[in-house]
């Protein structure tokens, strides 16, 4: 008989791919203000030589990470983490060729941190080299439950006559969406006016300062004060009045509708206007 002959091939397994310069992991993808998360960074050298003051960077786009959170601790570092340029960074040593290193970072989102999102950014950075910044996950900051948005809006009539005056109305709207308490709104009026009367404000001493205080809101109400100012027969020129919320509780997350101010302007008693 004739002798058969088999022929076997034999495939060679696939190589694994090597694992990227950086890559995380997050606790959570949704957060509060005033909550914590954590990002676990693994660090890999993929170079033929050693990564000299090798970190851990995490960052963030488009706001920087180190507005939006602060960094409660960092493990399995050589030294202590510090800040760079909005960014957390974890030192690890020096890594060697086809080496690991680990981290783990802890941040609390900070209380005035508004509604959004973000992308968390990684990257391996030595200084000897640095492998370029990778994109991440993305990870929302939902709205707190317990602040409350206290917006202040101002707004003004002028006078003429005799006396050139300005009165002006200070609207205080709790946005929410929690009940705020011990409100303070402080008004400053510019040098060529004088105080006149307020109603809901009080001057402070001798000074352009009015302290307008509003008790308590409820989420959704408004409260307003008003206050007057004279210029006098002789006043020329423009006038700038401005209001700043100073205090409330709990957290306000939005600063940007915390001021207000109107600018009028007079020539003497016989024309004014805001």
């Amino acid at each position: 008989m004739a002798a058969l002959a088999t022929a076997f091939i034999v495939m060679a397994p696939a190589a694994e791919a090597a694992p990227p310069p950086s890559s995380v992991e997050v606790s959570t993808t949704t957060v509060l203000p005033g909550q914590t998360f954590t990002v676990t960074e693994t660090l890999y050298n993929e170079l033929d030589f050693a990564v000299e003051g090798g970190k851990a960077a995490i960052s963030a786009r488009p706001t920087p990470l180190t507005d939006l959170s602060d960094l409660v601790t960092c493990v399995d570092t050589t030294a202590d983490c510090y800040t760079y340029d909005g960014s957390y960074r974890a030192p690890v040593g020096n890594v060697e060729p086809g080496g690991t290193r680990t981290v783990t970072f802890t941040l609390q989102v900070k209380e005035t941190a508004a509604p959004g999102q973000f992308t968390l950014r990684h990257q391996f950075v030595g200084d000897n080299y640095a492998f370029e910044s990778t994109d991440g996950p993305v990870i929302t900051i939902g709205q707190s439950t317990t602040a409350a948005d206290v917006k202040v809006a101002l707004g003004a009539t002028g006078h003429g006559g005799l006396n050139a005056r300005f009165d002006y109305t200070l609207t205080v709207t709790n946005n929410g969406p929690s009940a705020a308490g011990g409100i303070r709104v402080v008004a400053t009026y510019p040098a060529g006016l004088s105080f006149g009367s307020a109603t809901g404000c009080t001057r402070v001493g001798t000074t352009r300062t009015l302290n307008c205080d509003v008790a308590s809101l409820a989420s959704g109400a408004s409260a307003t004060a008003k206050f007057s100012l004279n210029g006098g027969l002789l006043a020329i020129g423009s006038y700038t009045t401005s209001v700043k919320r100073t205090a409330s509780a709990p957290t306000d997350p939005t600063s940007a509708n915390d001021s207000a101010s109107k600018t009028c302007s007079a020539f003497t008693g016989l024309i004014v206007s805001c």
